[in-house]
């Protein structure tokens, strides 16, 4: 006897399987093809990691012979820039404990949140007022600036509503002054020390370059051309700044309700207009699980590597839906904003150090 419902057919997982399948296999294989360039010394010599080199990768794709594949690759591509995405900061918990916080102190903490909110709220007063920038582009090149670069702007991109082209702006702003801010911070050190005009000890320049620089991987590379105890020092304060992330997205989902409900445009919902980031809420609990100790240690090396795929694939389809030409009808203001942004982090941060430290 046939147990199965009448309506039920194997047609429709089907056809979803045939509609995404080619634009998932078109994404991941720019994804692997990013990851294993990112493997390379050359690469992490130069602070380049998956997720800079995939959007890149997509982006010459994008822009070449992607258009010739977008009607049959969109819904799979589409697939990979949302839910994957999503999936992949849910993930990144896996690189966190609360332990971190522990190793950095309360004035870690302090710097951290000092750097995160001034830096952020400089970015709306100045994109927005100063230069003319639309709330999306502002949200977006501050969430990188200010917390943990591209990784940044992918998770606040559905809370600020982002455009792909709004997203490319942001990242290629943070991967501009990310990669300058990689060389200069060392330099700058090596300039003090041979003056001695500020106390500026490895670890003191570790919690500097933790708090300030743009992305891990360029964190890495600033504090190992230090010292080993620079390197360790830089990565557990940006570590203690990603997990901001998520508090910081439940903020921006609670803030741009009210802006929303102030602007006529949010619908009347349950929970007045407030959309929750289900994946900022995800973020915490696995970093809470990670915490306990109780998950495994090849269990956690794997989810990690896996989540380096995730974030990787959705940068791949991010850079293959951008156009070049949307990207510079954004013009020079984003680009001068990051740049004001990148000053802030640079002598506010300074000064925040010395004074927190």
């Amino acid at each position: 006897m046939n147990t199965l419902p009448s309506t039920f057919s194997l047609d429709t997982p089907l056809q979803w399987l045939r509609g995404t399948a080619p634009g998932l296999l078109l994404s991941t294989a720019i994804a692997l093809l990013a990851l294993g360039l990112a493997a390379q010394p050359w690469a992490a010599a130069h602070g380049l990691s998956a997720l800079t080199l995939a959007i890149v990768l997509g982006l010459l794709l994008g822009n070449t012979v992607y258009p010739r594949l977008a009607a049959a690759s969109g819904p799979g591509v589409g697939l990979a820039k949302q839910q994957l995405l999503r999936a992949g900061i849910v993930l990144y918990g896996l690189r966190l404990t609360f332990q971190d916080i522990a190793q950095v102190g309360w004035s870690g903490i302090a710097l951290d949140a000092l750097v995160l909110a001034s830096t952020f709220g400089l970015a709306c007063l100045l994109g927005q007022r100063l230069l003319g920038l639309d709330r999306r582009t502002s949200l977006l090149i501050g969430a990188g600036s200010s917390i943990c670069g591209a990784a940044a702007v992918l998770a606040t991109a559905p809370v600020a509503k982002g455009r792909a082209q709004d997203v490319a702006v942001a990242i290629a702003t943070v991967v501009v002054f990310g990669t300058v801010g990689m060389f200069l911070y060392p330099a700058l050190y090596q300039w003090n020390a041979d003056h001695g005009w500020i106390a500026m000890d490895a670890q003191r320049y570790g919690l500097y370059v933790g708090a300030t620089v743009h992305e891990v991987a360029q964190v890495v590379a600033a504090g190992a051309a230090i010292s080993p105890e620079a390197t360790s020092t830089a990565v557990i304060a940006k570590m203690v700044r990603v997990m901001m992330l998520a508090p910081f997205l439940l903020l921006l989902a609670l803030w741009q309700a009210r802006e929303d409900r102030r602007d006529g445009a949010a619908q009347a919902t349950g929970l007045g207009g407030i959309r929750l980031p289900w994946f900022a809420l995800g973020f915490v609990v696995v970093a809470g699980i990670h915490s306990l100790g109780v998950l495994p240690r090849p269990l956690v090396e794997w989810g990690v590597q896996l989540d380096n795929l995730l974030l990787a694939v959705a940068m791949a389809a991010l850079g293959l839906t951008t156009h070049v030409q949307a990207v510079r009808a954004a013009g020079v203001k984003p680009l001068l904003l990051a740049a004001l942004l990148f000053a802030w982090l640079l002598g506010a941060g300074l000064l925040f150090t010395q004074w927190l430290a």
